[in-house]
């Protein structure tokens, strides 16, 4: 699909880089100064909604976006981890796999709601020094899964 930005797989660097990628899906760490840590795990191909994948297609995303959950816990030790897909905006298979945390900038609210608060600044220097050990840690977890 031509106007969706998560067929579109030229990720730019202030969106993210590109941590791992298969023939079906690919795994994002997302460029969010509030947020680092924030994943995304995409299905390569344009769908739209999870039971359009079929038993295994959909067993695979999954196994993808626990791999996922479980390097950020165990790198980015968080509060609690949220998991989403909402497809609202981008009509196209995605989920967010979000750190986090009771000072983040976003505490209590989702990750999409109006910042509540600043998160101390070396306190979040600390998560984005994190956050760059985490690329290694989710190649890892899904490398356990072949």
């Amino acid at each position: 699909m031509t106007n969706c930005v998560l067929c579109n797989e030229d990720l730019k660097p202030e969106e993210g880089h590109l941590v791992w990628c298969g023939d079906d899906c690919r795994i994002i760490l997302v460029n969010d100064a509030d947020l680092p840590g924030f994943c995304r795990v995409i299905w390569n191909a344009h769908v739209g909604e999870m039971t359009d994948l079929n038993h295994g297609e959909r067993e695979h995303l999954m196994s993808l976006v626990f791999a996922v959950e479980e390097a950020v816990r165990q790198v980015m030790r968080p509060d609690k981890v949220n998991i989403a897909a909402l497809g609202n905006m981008v009509p196209h298979i995605h989920w967010h796999i979000i750190p986090r945390y009771k000072n983040d900038a976003f505490y209590p609210g989702s990750a999409w709601s109006t910042k509540t608060q600043e998160t101390p600044a070396p306190i979040l220097a600390s998560r984005v020094q994190q956050a760059g050990e985490l690329s290694a840690a989710i190649r890892e977890a899904v490398s356990r899964l072949n």
